[in-house]
């Protein structure tokens, strides 16, 4: 686009001249038209609308020219649901009775779907709620790599892949902005933790920072196309991510060609040079002296308000950096609030429950099904014994800024209820008492879950219920308190809180058929595995839970999910935890570089608790042997191999097949294999169908920080075709040559 600014600067301007007159019909495509309007709209404001135009006005709006009929911006959280109102300038709740939503599941269940059409109906629904509402800007989504399962906000990530967080990123980006709603992809870059998270310096190698931590944003802005993006809180090379100029000038806007809107986290600006030079586009929520004490026109305190007015007046700085942030922000206008082609959205309808259910029921994993227990087999006479506090507890409240005030949610023991019906007795008991708070930021869940009970005689009437039952479920893991899964906190242990290993491991004692549901969006330590004959991976699902969790359990639904990190045995088999580089404070090093995830437990051999892309089905799969239109590919052309998979068992289900690649010998040292391709097939019962991956040079590339460039080197190749990191059922071999 750059490089034809000047042409468009022309054309657009003979455009507007032409247009209003009425002398021609205008040729313009879309990008020139828009480009024409910006041009236009900039040539008539003046300095102070410029500089009230980049910063906010409220907690989540900025303004446009009421002068010039250019409308305010308006943001709001995601990226699970659309945020209710708060006041204007406070964070209490705003009383509105009509803003409750429908809450999909969190990002780690939707990366867990490895389905992009699951991506898609996501963003297409969050957008529709978030345009109905009449907001600009949806703050999501959050594809930060997992690096640690201690990370407290690792929920609303995309899982520790950079290649699976692509491939899952750009769907739901392109959903979101069909309702010309920007989706405003976060925190750009490196936000690993929340230990210290406005302060800490992070020091990773460019190879890392290319090959792990920026390839999802890159995939956003290039192929989503997204239209803003927010920096993050923290630090890379001593500046903060929020006004860095590696970051959002080197790479973002000259190396990807972004020409979207840069915005800051709340809070995430600190200094106003920085803030002006530095590719910055839109501050919010700074807190300055002024707003904290209430100050009238406080916003004008802010680091690109006054100060960056002051210095424009007394001739320190020009305003040619000025005029591109602006720029940026009519551009996003024109293609949002200003676009007069939008949908007009849709808010809580049954079309966007069925759609959380639907991606709800995509993502859960079947961890473990010994002796085939999963799905339940119903009978008149079936007693089943629901135990632990995540059966009734609601998740959509809590965990930070992703907090909402939902429309309904379904508790999994409703949803249990609700499915098995009235022939079937369902009896449940709390087990353990965690967090009973029912409420965070103003928003009131309604429930009252104290209990003035032991923990003795809680475990105890936990232990009679489950003697009595046929089948027990057990549903607990991790909630939304602070450190467990929530913003501005990072988890203290991989253990699971509140003593439930040991709850589990007594009910194990007494009923053999034990299902344990893991409601969390991080990895959990499980020293009960082996006496556990059956294990789930629930996440945070959204105001579907108990249907989609009901669902799986009862079979109704095949489980298709893969999960989308490792589950580590100890702590210490992670590879942040293992260098002691997580969770400090001030500086933290990256010396695990490109080795994170599954491509640290190939390194080290270290097997995992349930590897990166594991999940079982109530079927079987065959995988095929691999035939390839070649075993030598040119660095210019490409590869295709076909394998067909075939379903072997009696349901019909869905297998995610996976392509991870292995440089055999290179310059610099690689993974054993890293994901490069995956395919979601449902088949039916006995069919087969074809699945085909095409490379090319690009999936065989690395990144060489001293050159500053992807090079793919010849020589052999291996490819693993699994279903899972560590379940590899097919390889192939072939020589890339130049």
């Amino acid at each position: 686009m750059k490089k034809n600014l000047l042409k468009i600067l022309v054309l657009s301007t003979w455009a507007l001249f032409a247009q209003a007159q009425n002398l021609i019909p205008v040729y313009l495509d879309d990008t020139q038209l828009i480009e024409a309007r910006v041009e236009d709209a900039l040539a008539r404001m003046i300095l102070e609308e410029k500089i009230a135009m980049i910063h906010a006005q409220s907690k989540f709006s900025s303004p446009g020219v009421s002068r010039l009929g250019i409308p305010e911006l308006w943001m709001t959280d995601g990226p699970h649901g659309i945020r209710p109102e708060v006041l204007w300038d406070e964070w209490d709740q705003a009383g509105w009775t009509n803003d409750s939503c429908i809450a999909f599941p969190a990002l780690s269940c939707l990366s867990s779907s490895w389905d992009k059409n699951l991506a898609l109906l996501y963003g297409r629904s969050i957008g529709e709620e978030a345009r109905y509402r009449n907001k600009t800007v949806l703050l999501g989504p959050g594809v930060n790599l997992y690096r640690s399962p201690l990370n407290g906000r690792n929920f609303e990530y995309m899982g520790e892949d950079p290649y699976l967080a692509s491939q899952m990123v750009v769907p739901y980006v392109k959903g979101v902005q069909q309702n010309g709603v920007a989706a405003c992809v976060k925190h750009y870059a490196l936000n690993n933790q929340e230990t210290d998270r406005h302060g800490v310096n992070v020091v990773v190698s460019d190879r890392a920072l290319y090959e792990i931590y920026l390839p999802a944003f890159k995939a956003a802005v290039q192929e989503g196309e997204a239209w803003a993006i927010m920096g993050a809180y923290g630090k890379y090379k001593g500046q903060q991510c929020c006004h860095n100029e590696y970051l959002l000038k080197d790479i973002l806007r000259d190396e990807w060609d972004f020409d979207g809107v840069v915005i800051s986290d709340w809070g995430g600006v600190h200094q106003t040079e920085q803030a002006i030079f530095n590719g910055l586009d839109l501050e919010y929520g700074t807190w300055t002296d002024g707003l904290t004490m209430g100050k009238t026109n406080a916003y004008d305190a802010y680091y690109l308000a006054a100060p960056y007015y002051k210095m424009i007046k007394e001739g320190k700085v020009g305003t040619k950096e000025l005029d591109e942030k602006v720029r940026n922000i009519l551009r996003l206008s024109f293609r949002t609030a200003m676009n007069r082609n939008k949908p007009y959205g849709s808010f809580g309808t049954d079309k966007h429950a069925k759609a959380s259910r639907e991606i709800a029921e995509g993502g859960i994993v079947l961890l473990k099904n010994d002796n085939d227990l999963l799905p339940i087999s119903l009978k008149s006479n079936t007693r089943i014994a629901v135990i632990g506090e995540n059966a009734i507890k609601m998740m959509t409240v809590g965990g930070g800024s992703s907090s909402l005030k939902v429309k309904y949610e379904i508790s999994p023991l409703e949803g249990i209820k609700n499915r098995v019906g009235d022939a079937v007795e369902v009896v449940y008991a709390r087990g353990y008492v965690g967090d009973a708070e029912s409420d965070y930021n103003g928003v009131k869940s309604g429930q009252d879950l104290h209990d003035n009970r032991t923990a003795e005689e809680l475990l105890k009437e936990a232990i009679e219920v489950a003697k009595k039952a046929d089948v027990v479920i057990f549903i607990g893991g991790l909630n939304k308190s602070k450190h467990q899964d929530c913003e501005g906190s990072d988890r203290l242990t991989l253990d699971l809180p509140y003593n439930q290993n040991n709850i589990i491991t007594e009910l194990a004692k007494v009923n053999k058929k034990l299902v344990f549901i893991n409601i969390s969006g991080n990895a959990v330590a499980m020293p009960f595995v082996k006496k556990v004959p059956a294990i789930v991976q629930g996440w945070y699902l959204g105001s579907e839970t108990g249907n989609a969790l009901a669902s799986v359990l009862m079979g109704d639904v095949n489980p298709s999910g893969k999960l989308s990190f490792t589950f580590p045995v100890t702590i210490e088999d992670n590879s942040a935890e293992a260098i002691g580089e997580f969770g400090l404070e001030g500086e933290v090093h990256y010396k695990e570089d490109i080795f994170v995830g599954y491509r640290y437990n190939d390194k080290e051999k270290i097997k995992a608790l349930f590897p990166f892309g594991h999940g079982l089905s109530y079927t079987t799969f065959n995988y095929g042997k691999i035939t390839a239109d070649s075993n030598v590919m040119n660095v210019d052309g490409s590869i295709t191999l076909n394998i067909p998979i075939t379903n072997t068992g009696s349901r019909d289900g869905a297998e995610v097949v996976q392509l991870y690649v292995q440089d055999v010998k290179s310059t610099l040292v690689r993974p054993m294999k890293e994901l490069k391709g995956f395919e979601k097939v449902f088949l039916k019962a006995g069919k087969t169908k074809v699945v085909s991956f095409t490379l090319t040079k690009e999936a065989l590339s690395y990144f060489d920080d001293v050159k500053h460039e992807w090079i793919a080197e010849s020589g052999k190749f291996t490819l693993y075709i699994g279903t899972s990191s560590e379940d590899i059922k097919q390889t192939f071999s072939f020589k890339l040559t130049k």
